[in-house]
C-alpha cells in the first residue's frame, strides 16, 4: 500500500490456522452455527473470523492515519477458501436465484469443492462475472422499480470483496451518512434525525430524491472513485467484471454503459462510494 509516495506504508500478510489453511482479510460479524453446518466446522469458522477481524483492523488502522492513502494489495484477501466461505455464509439463504438457477442450499450440498474451484479461478484470475437476472418489483406509485439478481458464485465473491473494501471505506465515509452501510439501521438514522431537529435551531427540511440513480451511475466516473483509494489492478479489475457483466431479460443480454444493479451485493458499496 501507498500513499504521498512512499513505498509499503503497510504490509498485510495472511495468517495461516494450525491445519495450515490461510486466512483471509474479510470484515466479519460473529454470528451463530449456520444450518447445516456440523458443530466442529462452525468452531472453526468463528476462529477463522477473529483472525479475519485482526488482519482487516490493520488495514482499517492504515486507512484511518492516512486519508490519502492508496492500497496496492488487497485481491489476495478476497480468494483464500476461508474467505469465500465466510461471505458464504453471510449471504442470505432464501434468496432468489440468478440466471443459473443456482440457490444457496444447491451450492452447500457440495461447499468445500465449490469453494476451492472458486478460489482457484480467481487466484489465477479465470473468474467470469455472469449477467444479472432482471426482475421488477411494484413501487406505490405503480411503478416498477429494476432489480439485478446474481448468480449465487458471484454474490460470494463480491461479498467477501466488500468485506476487505468495508475495512477502508467505513473510515472515509460522513457520520451522517446511514445507507447501506454495516451496523447501521434506519433507525439510528431517525434517532440522528430526531436530536438535530429538536436540539438544535433548524429552520429547513429538505427532503430529495436522486431519481434512478443505481441506473444511471456512470462506469467511467464509478472506476475512477474507487481509484482514489485502491490502486490494486486486480481488485480494480473485479469491480469492472462486474460493471460489464451485463443485464439478462426475456432471453437476452444487454450491456448498458450506466448503471450498477441494485439488488447485487457489491452495488450498495459502489453507490456509497460513488456518493461520497
Amino acid at each position: 500500500m501507498k500513499g504521498h509516495g512512499e513505498s509499503d506504508a503497510l504490509v498485510v500478510s495472511m495468517k495461516s490456522s494450525k491445519e495450515g489453511r490461510q486466512l483471509p482479510d474479510e470484515e466479519m460479524e460473529k454470528r451463530g452455527a449456520t444450518e447445516g453446518i456440523p458443530p466442529q466446522d462452525n468452531t472453526l469458522r468463528i476462529q477463522d473470523r477473529e483472525s479475519v477481524q485482526q488482519v482487516l483492523e490493520r488495514v482499517r488502522q492504515a486507512a484511518r492515519r492516512d486519508r490519502k492513502l492508496r492500497f496496492t494489495s488487497l485481491y489476495h484477501l478476497v480468494y483464500p477458501i476461508d474467505s469465500l466461505r465466510l461471505a458464504f455464509s453471510q449471504l442470505k439463504k432464501n434468496a432468489a436465484p440468478g440466471i443459473d438457477g443456482e440457490t444457496w442450499k444447491d451450492y452447500r450440498q457440495n461447499l468445500e469443492a465449490n469453494l476451492q474451484d472458486l478460489s482457484e479461478r480467481l487466484k489465477r484470475q479465470a473468474y467470469r462475472a455472469k449477467p444479472v437476472k432482471r426482475q421488477y418489483i411494484p413501487k406505490a406509485d405503480g411503478r416498477r422499480r429494476p432489480l439485478g439478481i446474481t448468480t449465487l458464485e458471484d454474490k460470494i465473491v463480491q461479498k467477501a470483496t466488500a468485506n476487505v473494501m468495508n475495512a477502508i471505506y467505513e473510515v472515509d465515509f460522513h457520520a451522517n451518512s446511514y445507507g447501506f452501510r454495516p451496523g447501521r439501521k434506519p433507525h439510528d438514522a431517525l434517532d440522528d434525525l430526531y436530536v438535530k431537529v429538536y436540539k438544535r435551531k433548524v429552520s429547513w427540511v429538505l427532503d430529495a430524491d436522486i431519481r434512478s440513480f443505481f441506473d444511471m451511475v456512470d462506469h467511467d466516473w464509478m472506476m475512477k472513485f474507487c481509484e482514489h483509494r485502491i490502486a490494486d489492478t486486480r481488485l480494480l479489475r473485479l469491480l469492472k467484471k462486474w460493471l460489464n457483466a451485463g443485464v439478462m431479460e426475456e432471453g437476452k443480454v444487454r450491456h448498458p454503459d450506466l448503471g450498477t444493479p441494485q439488488g447485487g451485493v457489491i452495488s450498495p458499496l459502489l453507490a456509497n462510494i460513488y456518493l461520497h
